[in-house]
């Protein structure tokens, strides 16, 4: 069987087989590329460059620029001959930043050169043009006259490069001024901003932004404006509220002034050298019970003149013990002859001389003198 007796697709299906086939099978060597051709980065890439290589580039360009300026043909204006920007460092430092030098414009400029100048067009008057005293525009730039501004360029920027980078001056006459500035009397209270300050002005910028959203929640929808507007008031209120009943609180039970006299009826009110010696009159009579009592009513008379609570004469004996501190050493003695004259005198317990010398030691630690304080005379009473 031949070829011209199969079909004719398979036919071409048969050819693109082997065709590919033999280009898959060429050796990797056998295309090469042109002796002497190297990859040319293309234009407008940048490079970076120390000043030295800035240096030699704007002298190769202006050497450059020369040659283009007197032939004015391809090789001499050939824009691949300007090369890459360069990316120069601004300073003496490793980390110094760069700017970048961009050359198109010179690249564009050695395109346009290659053609000869066009004879200028005569200028005619605009009408109406303000800009130009005599109403007449002035002719375009020919390439001659651009590549002659070119070649000035270069040499400002040589300049440039020659000269070293100015420090930044120091302004020491600038701050001795600003100095005397803030220390006239203006400035003299002028501080820092606090942290309390801060917080205040984040509360204050909160606040702000909830009534702007509800007042843009009220345009969309009245009721939920209104409800967070009086609910946020009624929050408000109840804060003012429990604020001032705790002030009136601490105020009820503050501690009496020194120059208010005790309350009438109050075991303050008498003296508790007297309601001791009260008692050790009982004592020495047998009354230990009475004696107790007086004992009792002695240490509560001097613990109250020394402004430990507010004087009340319906206070009981657990209220008086429930106002001092727990970590008052005080506590102690006075819950153990508390305990002691509730069962005694309430509980009626019988007593005797031994409760009385216990109940005195613990009065005697809660005074805070011996007897020898004692007044020489003293009035009898009895609570």
């Amino acid at each position: 069987m031949t070829l011209r007796n199969l079909p004719a697709p398979l036919v071409r299906a048969v050819a693109l087989f082997f065709g590919l086939l033999s280009v898959c099978t060429i050796p990797s060597g056998a295309v090469s590329p042109i002796a002497g051709s190297a990859p040319t980065p293309p234009p407008g890439r940048w490079r970076d460059a120390s000043l030295d290589d800035y240096r030699k580039h704007l002298l190769a360009l202006t050497t450059l620029t020369e040659a283009c300026a007197k032939a004015r043909d391809l090789k001499s204006c050939d824009p691949t001959l300007v090369g890459p920007d360069d990316r120069i460092p601004l300073g003496a430092a490793a980390d110094a930043p760069r700017r970048l030098v961009r050359y198109g414009w010179l690249r564009v400029l050695y395109s346009q050169a290659e053609e000869k100048d066009a004879p200028a067009p005569k200028s005619k008057p605009v009408p109406g043009n303000a800009a130009e005293p005599e109403g007449i525009r002035p002719p375009p730039l020919t390439t001659t006259q651009l590549l002659q501004a070119a070649e000035q360029r270069f040499a400002s920027d040589l300049a440039q490069t020659d000269t070293p980078a100015a420090s930044e001056p120091a302004h020491p006459l600038e701050r001795d001024t600003m100095r005397q500035v803030l220390a006239s009397k203006d400035f003299r209270d002028l501080e820092q901003q606090s942290v309390r300050d801060s917080m205040l002005e984040k509360v204050g910028n909160w606040l702000n932004k909830f009534f702007e959203s509800a007042a843009g929640l009220r345009a969309k929808s009245a009721w939920i404006g209104r409800a967070l507007v009086y609910g946020f008031v009624a929050v408000v209120c109840i804060a003012l509220v429990w604020g001032l009943l705790q002030m009136e609180r601490r105020w009820r039970v503050r501690l009496v002034p020194e120059d208010h006299s005790p309350a009438p009826g109050s075991a303050s009110a008498r003296n508790w050298q007297l309601w001791l010696d009260d008692a050790r009159r009982a004592a020495a009579a047998g009354q230990w019970r009475e004696a107790i009592h007086f004992v009792y009513w002695a240490s509560i008379s001097r613990l109250e003149s020394r402004r430990l609570w507010p004087a009340d004469r319906a206070r009981t004996p657990r209220e008086y013990l429930a106002l001092v501190a727990p970590e008052d050493p005080r506590k102690i003695n006075l819950a153990a002859l508390t305990g002691s004259f509730e069962r005694i005198w309430y509980g009626g317990r019988p007593a005797g001389e031994v409760d009385y010398r216990r109940a005195e030691d613990l009065a005697t630690a809660l005074i805070g003198t011996g007897s020898a304080e004692l007044p020489a005379t003293a009035q009898s009473g009895a609570r």
